[in-house]
């Protein structure tokens, strides 16, 4: 098989330009496409556990936890123990956070106008569907 007909290596092409292209963009607030999307679920969801961020970016735990560690520091989340159950850790975004969110939901939407602007509604729509379905897949 040529490689420009395996869905590996499109994909990872793809999401390598489109991640190197992101993370250019969000290095003028000092973040990474990975705590961007950190940042959308609590902006998007609240006060969530970490468990739930790892299944709303398909991240096994060690990684949720390594980029919390890091985005903590930079205050940009705060942990918080559930007083009703000492076992649960509830994360929620810092006001520093909240302040950034409207530049930085911007810098997305350019982003996607970036990338996708060689490519009609049409297909953008059909891309959009073809990776969700991947996503959904049982592949393991």
């Amino acid at each position: 098989m040529k490689l420009d007909e395996c869905i590996n290596f499109l994909l990872s092409v793809a999401q390598h330009k489109v991640h190197k292209h992101f993370n250019h963009q969000l290095e003028k607030f000092d973040i990474t496409p990975a705590q961007y999307g950190v940042l959308n679920c609590l902006w998007m969801e609240g006060k969530i556990t970490p468990k739930r961020i790892g299944e709303l970016l398909y991240l096994e735990a060690p990684t949720v936890s390594g980029i919390l560690d890091k985005m903590q520091k930079m205050n940009l989340i705060e942990r918080e123990i559930d007083p009703t159950n000492r076992r649960n850790v509830f994360v929620t975004s810092t006001e520093k956070a909240n302040q950034l969110r409207s530049n930085i939901e911007a810098t997305s939407i350019e982003m996607n106008e970036n990338v996708l602007q060689k490519l009609s509604e049409e297909e953008i729509a059909a891309l959009k569907k073809g990776l969700a379905a991947v996503i959904k897949a049982e592949l393991i």
